[in-house]
């Protein structure tokens, strides 16, 4: 049975394995959307952790826009904002606002931002309206200039744009670069991803966070290229992507973690010019009323300028974050499931529950600890869950068959065995042994005597309730003392001990409970008596050896657990000699063999073993010792007298 429900728990591990794998290739929403959740949770559990120096952000924020006016501001004043901070040298600009209407002052920006030839602007993709009339050469001049495997975009196409909003061509061709400021969050409103290449009229752009980095570096644009459905490559620096050309953005922390400067400071300059010097310089809202907000793994509010400062950071310091893949995860899952099963199949609940615990804590470790070290990303959702489910699911089943082999077992042993016995066999199933096995017990025959002739002297009903009577007393002691109880022959006991629980003192047992229930039927025979009732007298038969004993009988109609052999039928013959030597109770030499130390040495009570004769009975090749056992006064020392060495009694009948 315990192996049954071993092999029902390795197969119902298997096919929860199975079913997530299903679902992980179906990519199961639910599930898709948990990951997401577990995904944001590693960057809370980190915190920030220190921001790339190289980039500093210039805000607009409201101390700004309360003392120079409402946003936006004239151009004029974006233009003297760009001269300041290239004044106290900037390496690289980037603009995180769009001038796409033309201004009075565009000329004076355009200056400015020609002077150092340092200034990237913003472009913005519309992915539903329609192509805009004219296209400049300045806005074509920034696609990729290298595209390798472009055959592959026929599997995957990446991310097209059907319009884009562009600034005016006189601010436009002065620019250094341009890139789009496009931001694609998922489902859920977070921004995790950033598409490194978008697809506009058969030509692929770049992001401007790919822009600065690479004007950063000092890299041309020749430097610059992306293999189709794999990475994107800045100089020495290789970004991997999704097939579509998006990259997971590694945020540094969360909101203000980069440092802001003030755009009202740098006009006043407040600031220590070092504090720009040599550093990409990110000009963007910060202000709570200009709405340029993100929700981000790290942070439920985010400005969008911050988000470039992540993504320029990681694109700078190879902070690229690779999904390790459907295959890899889904081999995750069938290990993690696997070993979960193996581990889980000999625990009871509570140590279980613990187990998945430990399970998921590893699992949910391991991918903390590769995503910020290793920069790998991989998919615990399914296998944590997967452990969830094999957990719960093979412990309803092992609690189900359990039940119902628990029933089985109080079912087929109540009636023969003390309720202590049945616990101990349902809480230890292994020991009742449903199918016969050899095993060495001590059986006890007891025989009314003389019974014939007291029923053919007394009424139906007389015998049946002294019989009764009887029976119960001599019941109750036996399960008193642990014993099983085998069957009714009649008048007869059949009990037995050592089976099913094995009892290294069956032959003890047997003998005190004998004893005892010696003690009842003479104190029964007095109360009969004093009733005016005939008494009744019994002869105990008790042997020890190795039996048969199981589930025996017609199986579907009627089974009973009974010991047969060689040696219970000794024990129903012993029990038949009581009659001819005169003695209530009578052992063989192998119950003796059982006991001989303790009666020897005065532990076994005040009783007495004395040796009857060596006797040859039906169906024994080897004489046998028989002895008789009765109880003496308290105080009286235990011993043991041997049989008288002669010649085997042969007897032919029992």
């Amino acid at each position: 049975m315990k192996l049954k429900k071993r092999h029902g728990t390795y197969l119902i591990g298997i096919g929860i394995t199975i079913i997530f794998v299903v679902l992980a290739l179906a990519r199961f929403m639910p599930f898709e959307r948990l990951e997401m959740l577990l995904y944001d949770l590693r960057y809370q559990l980190r915190g920030k952790s220190p921001a790339p120096a190289e980039i500093v952000i210039v805000g607009i924020d409201d101390k700004s826009l309360q003392s120079i006016g409402r946003w936006p501001w004239d151009r004029d004043k974006m233009a003297d904002l760009i001269h300041r901070v290239n004044s106290m040298g900037a390496r690289v600009i980037m603009l995180d606002f769009i001038f796409s209407e033309p201004s009075r002052h565009d000329a004076r920006l355009a200056n400015a931002i020609k002077e150092k030839g340092n200034v990237v602007l913003p472009i913005v993709f519309d992915f539903e309206g329609n192509p805009p009339s004219r296209i400049d050469d300045a806005f074509l001049d920034n696609a990729f200039l290298i595209i390798k495997n472009e055959n592959l975009f026929k599997i995957h196409r990446p991310i097209a744009a059907r319009g884009v909003l562009l600034p005016v061509p006189a601010i436009a061709q002065n620019a250094a670069a341009m890139g789009y400021i496009n931001m694609i969050p998922d489902a859920d409103g977070k921004l995790r991803w950033e598409p490194l290449a978008i697809e506009y009229e058969g030509q692929l752009y770049p992001s401007i966070d790919l822009q600065v980095a690479r004007m950063y570096r000092g890299l041309p644009p020749a430097d610059m290229s992306i293999e189709a459905t794999d990475s994107i490559t800045l100089g020495k620096v290789v970004l991997k992507t999704d097939p579509f050309g998006k990259m997971l953005i590694p945020y540094y922390g969360p909101h203000n973690t980069f440092p802001v400067i003030s755009a009202l400071d740098v006009f006043e300059r407040k600031i220590d010019p070092a504090l720009i010097r040599d550093k990409v310089v990110l000009i963007g809202p910060t202000a709570v009323g200009i709405h340029d907000k993100i929700v981000s793994p790290s942070s439920a509010i985010m400005f969008g300028v911050e988000k470039h400062a992540n993504m320029i950071g990681a694109i700078l310091h190879k902070q690229n974050i690779r999904f390790v893949g459907r295959l890899m995860n889904i081999f995750i899952i069938i290990i993690v499931g696997a070993v979960f099963t193996l581990f889980i199949v000999n625990l009871r609940a509570l140590t279980g529950a613990a187990m998945a615990a430990v399970f998921i804590s590893v699992l949910f470790a391991t991918g903390y600890i590769l995503f910020f070290t290793s920069r790998l990303w991989i998919d615990i959702s399914y296998a944590g869950n997967s452990v969830i489910v094999i957990y719960f699911v093979t412990t309803a089943y092992r609690y189900a068959t359990e039940e119902r082999y628990a029933k089985q077992i109080r079912s087929m042993f109540s009636s023969y065995v003390t309720e202590k016995i049945v616990n101990e066999l349902i809480k230890h199933p292994e020991l009742a042994k449903l199918g016969g096995e050899r095993r060495e017990v001590t059986v006890l025959f007891s025989d009314v005597k003389g019974f014939t002739t007291f029923s053919e002297h007394h009424s139906p009903e007389q015998v049946v309730a002294i019989l009764n009577e009887y029976l119960t007393e001599m019941t109750d002691i036996i399960i008193r003392w642990d014993g099983t109880l085998d069957k009714f022959v009649g008048d007869m006991i059949v009990a037995f001990w050592g089976a099913p629980l094995h009892q290294p003192n069956h032959a003890e047992l047997a003998i005190k409970c004998t004893l005892h229930m010696k003690q009842r039927l003479a104190q029964l025979k007095e109360d009969w008596i004093k009733e005016g009732r005939t008494p009744l007298e019994a002869g105990f038969g008790i042997n020890t050896g190795e039996v048969i004993v199981g589930n025996i009988g017609a199986e579907g109609k009627k089974m009973d657990y009974t010991v047969i052999g060689d040696n219970v039928n000794l024990g129903s013959r012993v029990e038949g000699l009581t009659r001819k030597y005169g003695a209530d109770l009578i052992i063989t030499e192998g119950t003796l063999d059982k006991i001989r130390t303790l009666v020897e040495a005065g532990s076994f009570g005040h009783m007495m073993v004395r040796g009857l004769d060596i006797v040859a009975v039906k169906g024994k090749a080897e004489p046998v010792r028989i002895y008789e056992v009765y109880s003496m006064d308290e105080g009286a020392v235990c011993q043991v007298i041997e049989c008288e060495e002669k010649e085997a009694t042969v007897f032919k009948e029992k």
